[in-house]
């Protein structure tokens, strides 16, 4: 099976998943309380387990090489990602935010597990750990108006974070879990697919399709993130030699994703234009099924 038609297979369960935390929510069988419960579980517990375990691979000079070589591409990438996103939407703050920041942690990684394997995830751990930090600073600024610094202490204790620094910790020692301990992290790692794409439904349950599908600007965002962003970023993945296959593909996924949801999240926290946020996230997330496999089968053709 051609690796497009594998994305789309995944794209269309994810989709499918989606569709009942839409029909739940629209049905009253989850509130917006019941909503955010979903989010902090997908926070604190199943993106958390998907990191540890995507550590759990063997040490090997060649992981070693390629985690260093996904820190400096994971930095360039993003950068990109910041840098044409302000020169599209110099005055749109939750435009920018969209099409700068994507969602690899809840929709990349089902998709490169599907594509690759469970061990590819141990390469995105970087873009993840930089791009939420860039969040937490320069998304925060973005939307506040306000310059904001790290705060040190909420970086390190961000559940991601800690994930990480217990994934390196696993991984250069070389210690294994015990298989209790192992298949409970597999346990809580299954839940990130299915409660991430709840959770994508329940944001699509909350629009109004008729006047959201009319909102030109939510193209724009969807154009420049699902599109020019990742089209760039295979070039630069394509020009730079000596970069692994699966660390290439692994990369594209993340900047092909659809808008982050923490833009909702920081819109709300900010007093900006919340439904607008949403109608973004929702929008981008419903046209990369079309978008997604189109990058990844032509830069299947490059990377041949």
């Amino acid at each position: 099976m051609g690796t497009a038609l594998i994305l789309l297979q995944q794209i269309i369960i994810m989709f499918l998943l989606a569709a009942v935390g839409f029909i739940a929510y629209r049905a009253g069988k989850i509130s917006n309380e019941g909503s955010k419960t979903i989010g902090n579980i997908l926070i604190y517990v199943s993106l958390p387990a998907v990191i540890v375990k995507g550590f759990l691979v063997e040490r090997t000079t060649e992981r070693m090489i390629g985690l260093l070589i996904s820190m400096c591409a994971s930095a360039v990438i993003l950068g990109v990602c910041i840098l044409i996103s302000r020169l599209c939407f110099k005055k749109d703050a939750i435009a920018s935010f969209g099409a700068a920041f994507s969602n690899p942690g809840f929709f990349g990684i089902p998709l490169i597990t599907a594509m690759l394997n469970d061990g590819a995830v141990f390469y995105i751990a970087p873009f993840i750990a930089f791009l939420n930090l860039l969040q937490w600073s320069y998304g925060v600024s973005l939307l506040s108006g306000k310059k904001t610094g790290l705060q040190a202490k909420k970086v390190l204790t961000a559940p991601f974070m800690i994930a990480i620094a217990a994934g390196l910790i696993l991984f250069f020692s070389g210690l294994s879990l015990p298989t209790v301990l192992a298949k409970t992290l597999d346990s809580c790692a299954g839940l990130n697919t299915p409660l991430a794409m709840f959770a994508v439904g329940i944001y699509l349950a909350q629009c109004n399709f008729r006047e959201m599908m009319g909102r030109k600007q939510l193209y724009a965002v969807s154009a420049v993130r699902l599109v020019l962003i990742p089209l760039i970023a295979g070039v630069l993945l394509t020009i730079v030699p000596g970069i692994d296959n699966d660390i290439r593909y692994a990369m594209l996924i993340c900047a092909a994703c659809p808008v982050g949801s923490n833009l909702a999240v920081y819109a709300q926290l900010h007093d900006k234009d919340y439904t607008y946020a949403v109608e973004t996230v929702a929008v981008s997330t419903l046209l990369c099924v079309i978008t997604i496999p189109l990058l990844v089968q032509l830069a299947g053709y490059m990377w041949a």
